[in-house]
């Protein structure tokens, strides 16, 4: 009977452990015009479960979508995802190919410093892939890439009803998207490479 007991305790020690290999959630953290848009694309990137609109970058806490332009922020798209299924490096590459990298004015219709392009690397691992992204950019393009690279700040998740916005709102988001020509335009720029990743 002991041993039985100390039988299962040991397959409950063993079965608590992880299985060897396994690996937990990443984090990215993209700036690249309306989040709306880039929460839209990378929830449909295999391998991506989770996505939160927000702001980052600014020079005050707690920013809201009224403050954020005055306070220097960016709007971005904190993205959480399986290594086993997608890597870090493939999620630059579909990043790349979801924007307008050369356009140092901002994204699209939507202009100023807040829909600037921007990768906010975690750690230093992802600052040089990064870096690596954007130089296989710009060779892809044949064009300056000004997208920044940048340490990561605080993210600060955005109201509600920004997000899942493409769900929520599908008609207005549509009207939107179309209105301010983002998917002509990376279309136009990218060729067959535009939303690379992106299931559509």
């Amino acid at each position: 009977m002991l041993r039985l007991l100390l039988s299962s305790a040991l397959m409950t020690i063993v079965l608590a452990v992880p299985p060897a290999g396994a690996q937990e959630s990443g984090t990215a953290v993209f700036a690249g015009g309306c989040f709306w848009c880039v929460e839209k694309d990378f929830d449909h990137v295999k391998g991506v479960t989770a996505t939160v609109s927000g702001y980052i970058g600014g020079k005050a806490d707690n920013p809201t979508y009224e403050s954020h332009t005055a306070n220097g922020d960016r709007e971005a798209v904190q993205i959480t995802y399986d290594p086993a299924v997608v890597s870090y490096a493939e999620l630059l590459a579909t990043f790349f190919r979801t924007v307008d990298p050369t356009d140092g004015g901002g994204q699209f219709c939507d202009r100023g410093h807040s829909y600037t392009t921007a990768v906010y690397a975690l750690n230093d691992k992802q600052k040089a892939e990064a870096e690596a992204a954007k130089a296989e950019a710009g060779k892809a393009l044949g064009k300056p890439v000004v997208t920044e690279i940048e340490p990561a700040a605080t993210f600060w998740p955005a109201e509600d009803y920004h997000q899942d916005f493409y769900r929520k709102s599908p008609v207005r988001y549509t009207y939107y998207r179309r209105a301010c020509g983002r998917d002509a335009a990376v279309t136009s720029l990218w060729g067959g490479e535009a939303f690379k990743g992106v299931d559509k």
